[in-house]
This record gives structure tokens, sequence and C-alpha cells, in this order.
């Protein structure tokens, strides 16, 4: 399986971002993430780790990022 295609992007409001360069630097990042976590999947294979147990990793790190800008 390869990186997802990009989606478009949407504010908490449901407008679209719209802005080129915020586009620009979404795609970049995404595809920076996508490579590390395949660089680091790869590795850890490699190294004989389980599979299911990176892809469930991989899942709870996500979901453990935190979001700085949550309005209280």
């Amino acid at each position: 399986m390869s990186m997802p295609e990009m989606p478009k992007w949407y504010d908490d409001d449901g407008q679209i971002v719209s802005c080129t360069e915020k586009v620009k630097v979404m795609t970049e990042n995404m595809t920076e993430l996508y490579q590390a976590a395949q660089d680091a999947f790869e590795d850890a294979l490699l190294m004989g780790c389980s599979e299911k147990q990176l892809r469930e990793y991989l899942r709870a790190l996500i979901e453990g990022v935190e979001n700085p800008y949550r309005k209280s």
C-alpha cells in the first residue's frame, strides 16, 4: 500500500482550507510523516518486530498526538 491520496483540508467550521501555501505545507508535512513512519516500520520488521504490534503502536502514537490549540 502506498501513501493515501491527499484529501481536501477543512477547518472546524467545515470551510475548505484553500490557501495554496497552507495546502503545500500540509502536503509536505504529511509526505514527511508517511516516509518517517514507513522507514521506522521497515526497520522494525527487519529487526524482527511483530507487524501487528507495530501497526497497533503506530495507531496509538497518532491517537496520542495532542492539540495545543484546543479552545477551552
